[in-house]
């Protein structure tokens, strides 16, 4: 049955050092814990509770990502994140991992993150009696001459044992005989036996001895093997090769290319002839890879590199050498030749990302970390002293951990995703070594979004022109704003704000959420509404929303949709019919009457021309195409018509005309009879005049309130947005006529009127406009909007 003894101890002399260091760094501070595991354990065995030793939270482990991280290529060792506890994953061989008998430590990374902690576990394999002792050859031979001198010591085979401490090599033992016994020396870790001759031979007695070599380990139960020896008796060889010193001590430095001598080693006989002659060999007992890096010259004993030399692989070689000369039987001396090997820069320091956050929010603070990193060097002393750094001009910093070549990636400046969304991280770990040698490591962060940025809109306020008699339903303008975030943090929607005014225009708007599309619920009548204010707001789809919103002025545009209206002359029916008595012997330019109409238009849809459709007599009447005067040519003659009949044509100047008529009856009398018509047509023509100045007052009483309404808005406006933009509307002084009206507004720097039947003198037609749109100076009057003129006969 196997047994195992698992301990778990702590370093008591660190505990006061590592709380003074996770006093210092934070939670990027650890300790470091011990256990101990016997080598060749099964998967699955438990090596104790990492988390419960190191005070962690074993509900939290799979939330903070609760791993092992390993020095090595080979991962030896796991966590379970559900209770904690470190476990063997692979099957340990303590003489594969570790070389020697010194103790077998595994040092181990423990990570957890939110918040990144580090922690250091070291774990010591501890060797069982695995293997049992072996010769480097199952037999071995002496010729042994007959007269040897008791006490002549002959080297056997060193047994090699991989197992450490007591399970290695402890002694060893000669099977039962009459001449020889064994003797052990001790040199440095291993025991050297040796023959040793107890009596002399006598090769006429027995020519040939068989002897059997124990190797027994200290194991329980202890583990042994065995080695043949075969003992030839020969003639005497009396003298033996000799070595000035037993031990020599040389130094190379590593990577010496091929060829090169290391050393030469040299051993006198006294013997004459071929029993004096030296013949250099390797001793059976070395390592298989001091035969791969070296090279002994058997007549020279020179010592030459054959392979590569690596002092992170091996700092020292011992080399048995053995001086056999060619007697019979040939007699060996034995030297031993230490060669230290001397460390050059010729490893490039390493770069290990333990932990690495790829995506970073850009609004994390200054000192956030952001990836862990362990640097190593191969090389010794200087060689492997590592300066770490980041090259890239980047808004991170290294930080240096309380463990040497342990450093943290932290955030150093603020983040913006919207001026650099990514950044390329490069460190660099170089060397002390001459020349200096160093690694680049190259991090990719990306930065995430968060919601910074409120929409915006490319311009405030927004203008938009609407002619009238829009088809109600549809789209009639839209509004855009643009977000520098992304995905949802840029996904905009609109509505249009609003308030209690009932009335208010605000009501007839729509606006799709999506795209911004604004269309009216009714059509505009520029009669009634010349123009309106509302906000859109844009939110965007962030946590929390952030939104801006844009004034928008919206102005509508006159179309030819009234037709002329005739004031006077109106019968009593309400037909556009009159009669008019002149006396026979009035002069040429005499005012018979003057036709009076109204367009509730303005500019060119409401200039009015008057025109002659049909007339008795064209020599006798004129009629003013632009006041409606109608006016005698010549004086009356006796046959000339007693009465005449005049069709007068009203129309505006829209692109499509629209037009009435009214009908004029111009009787000629005889002077008394004018002179008493006179008085009953003053007393008609004064009851008339008064119907028609009540209608007008009507009229003008209606327009003049919804121009005070409007220019109670303007106000409003002028005084709730820039002064760059204002909107009046002026009189045309010019015009002298019928009913007639003009609008002008102000966009920008420029101001646009459209105008009545005669021009200011000093506007400026707009090229590329409608022809009654003018630019005029800038003459600024803000207490009018628009005024109606009336022109009346003599007045």
């Amino acid at each position: 049955m196997e047994t195992r003894r698992i301990t778990r101890t702590k370093k008591s002399s660190s505990i006061s050092l590592c709380l003074a260091i996770l006093l210092f760094f934070g939670e990027r501070a650890s300790a470091e814990i011990r256990y101990s595991i016997p080598e060749e354990a099964k998967k699955g065995t438990v090596v104790g509770n990492a988390a419960k030793d190191l005070g962690l939270d074993i509900t939290s482990l799979s939330d903070r990502r609760f791993r092992v991280v390993s020095e090595t290529d080979e991962t030896f060792f796991e966590v379970n994140e559900n209770n904690g506890a470190l476990y063997v994953l692979e099957k340990i061989d303590r003489e594969q991992l570790c070389d020697g008998s010194g103790a077998c430590l595994m040092e181990l990374k423990v990570i957890v993150q939110n918040p990144l902690e580090i922690h250091y576990v070291v774990v010591e394999i501890t060797d069982i009696n695995d293997h049992s002792p072996a010769f480097p050859e199952k037999e071995q031979t002496f010729e042994i001459a007959e007269h040897t001198l008791p006490g002549g010591r002959f080297q056997l085979h060193t047994a090699r044992d991989p197992d450490a401490g007591t399970n290695s090599i402890r002694t060893y033992t000669l099977s039962s005989n009459d001449h020889f016994e064994i003797d052990i020396r001790q040199s440095d870790d291993d025991k050297i036996p040796f023959l040793v001759l107890k009596t002399s031979l006598d090769r006429e007695k027995k020519s040939k001895h068989v002897l059997f070599v124990t190797a027994v380990d200290g194991g329980k139960p202890p583990r042994s093997g065995t080695l043949n020896v075969s003992i030839v008796v020969l003639d005497i060889n009396d003298n033996r090769p000799t070595f000035s010193q037993e031990v020599y001590e040389t130094e190379i430095r590593e990577n010496v290319p091929v060829g090169t001598s290391v050393f030469r080693v040299n051993a006198t006989d006294p013997d004459e002839g071929t029993n004096g002659e030296i013949e250099y060999n390797f001793g059976k007992t070395l390592k298989k890879k001091v035969y791969d890096i070296f090279e002994l010259d058997k007549l020279t004993g020179e010592i030459r590199v054959k392979g590569l030399v690596d002092y992170e692989e091996n700092n020292i070689y011992k080399l048995d050498i053995e001086a056999s000369d060619k007697g019979t039987p040939p007699l060996k001396g034995g030297c031993r030749v230490m060669i230290k090997i001397k460390d050059v820069n010729d490893n490039s320091p390493e770069i290990e990302v333990t932990s690495l956050s790829n995506t970073v929010t850009e609004d994390s603070k200054p000192g956030t970390v952001i990836s862990l990193l362990s640097v190593r060097d191969k090389d010794s002393g200087v060689n492997g002293k590592i300066i770490a750094s980041i090259t890239s001009n980047v808004p991170f910093q290294l930080q240096p951990s309380y463990k040497e070549n342990i450093y943290s990636v932290i955030i150093k400046d603020f983040l913006d995703r919207e001026k650099v969304s990514n950044y390329q991280i490069t460190v660099k770990a170089t060397d002390g070594g001459e020349p200096p040698l160093s690694t680049i490591k190259t991090l990719s962060i990306q930065i995430s979004d968060v919601n910074d940025n409120s929409p915006q809109f490319s311009q405030n306020p927004l203008q938009f022109y609407l002619e009238e008699n829009n088809a109600a339903g549809k789209s009639i303008f839209s509004v855009s704003a643009t977000d520098n975030d992304l995905n949802e943090n840029a996904a905009i929607s609109y509505h249009i704000m609003r308030d209690e005014k009932v009335n208010d225009m605000k009501s007839f708007l729509n606006i799709n959420p999506d795209n911004g599309q604004i269309s009216a619920l009714k059509s505009f009548d520029f009669e009634r509404v010349k123009t309106f204010q509302f906000h859109v707001v844009a939110s965007d789809s962030g946590s929390p929303s952030l939104s801006s919103n844009v004034t928008v002025n919206v102005f509508i545009l006159d179309q030819n949709d009234n037709a002329p209206v005739i004031l006077y002359p109106l019968s009593s029916n309400g037909s556009a019919e009159g009669v008019e008595e002149i006396p026979r012997n009035v002069n040429a330019g005499h005012l018979v009457t003057k036709v009076r109409a109204y367009d509730a238009d303005i500019g060119y849809n409401g200039w009015l021309l008057f025109s002659l459709q049909e007339v008795t007599a064209h020599s006798l009447f004129t009629l003013d195409r632009y006041t409606g005067q109608i006016r005698t040519l010549r004086s009356f003659t006796e046959t000339d018509e007693a009465e005449h009949k005049l069709l007068i044509l009203v129309k505006d100047n829209g692109n499509v005309s629209l037009s009435a008529t009214a009908t004029v009856l111009v009787r000629l009398v005889e002077p008394k009879e004018a002179f008493a018509a006179s008085d009953v047509k003053s007393s008609s023509r004064a009851d008339e005049d008064n119907n028609v100045t009540f209608y007008l007052m009507i009229t003008l009483a209606s327009v003049s309130a919804l121009f005070l309404i409007s220019i109670i808005v303007l106000i409003a406006m002028q005084c709730s947005k820039s002064t760059d933009y204002t909107s009046k509307y002026l009189q045309e002084t010019n015009y002298d006529g019928t009913l007639c009206h003009s609008i002008q507004y102000r966009s920008g720097d420029k101001r646009y009127m459209l105008v009545g039947p005669r021009m200011s003198i000093g506007s400026t037609i707009v090229p590329g406009s409608q022809a009654n749109t003018l630019v005029l100076p800038d003459r600024r009057r803000t207490s009018e909007e628009v005024r109606w003129f009336h022109s009346k006969n003599g007045e």
